[in-house]
């Protein structure tokens, strides 16, 4: 089984990306818990919920591992949980940090949120590209200080697309 996690900012094409992977190479795909907790709430979040919602991301991510699909297609990890509860709320559960050492990625493919319109959606609340960038640039920091496989997607919608494909070809 590989295990590619799409990472970076909001609004830089992570749910279209992993949708677009999922059509093309087949292989289970699994979306952003926060979503759904969201939705099901109808309200913010507050640094309390995080513990939820990383355990809510964790169970459907090793609901899908479980199944053992050649391809395994995330949405996003807890990193995104982290990373965000710490933007938030100046926090986060320490206990995110071994549970995202404690499994294998075989590649991030991480977003740049440069070259691409911010769009609204209800949830999203980073409209300033500043914010967005500084947000990548975490995210990128603990990849290399992990030792995580990455490679940083640029560029257009196309281009994305097609950097993408030829990552996860190679990989599979």
């Amino acid at each position: 089984m590989k295990v590619v996690v799409l990472a970076g900012p909001e609004s830089s094409g992570k749910s279209w990306l992993a949708a677009e992977l999922q059509a093309h190479f087949g292989g289970l795909m699994v979306g952003e818990y926060v979503r759904h907790f969201i939705d099901h709430h109808q309200r913010d979040t507050t640094l309390a919920d995080i513990p939820a919602i990383a355990r809510g991301q964790l169970a459907w991510e090793d609901a899908a591992r479980a199944r053992q699909p050649e391809l395994l297609i995330l949405d996003t990890h807890l990193l995104t949980n982290k990373l965000w509860s710490q933007t938030l709320f100046g926090d986060y559960p320490a206990w995110l940090d071994s549970e995202l050492l404690a499994r294998h990625y075989d590649l991030h493919l991480l977003l740049s949120p440069d070259d691409v319109e911010w769009t609204a959606d209800g949830q999203r609340c980073q409209p300033d590209l500043a914010d967005r960038q500084a947000f990548f640039q975490c995210s990128l920091e603990w990849m290399q200080q992990h030792q995580q496989a990455v490679l940083v997607i640029r560029g257009d919608w196309q281009a994305r697309r097609t950097a993408a494909f030829a990552a996860v070809e190679k990989l599979l």
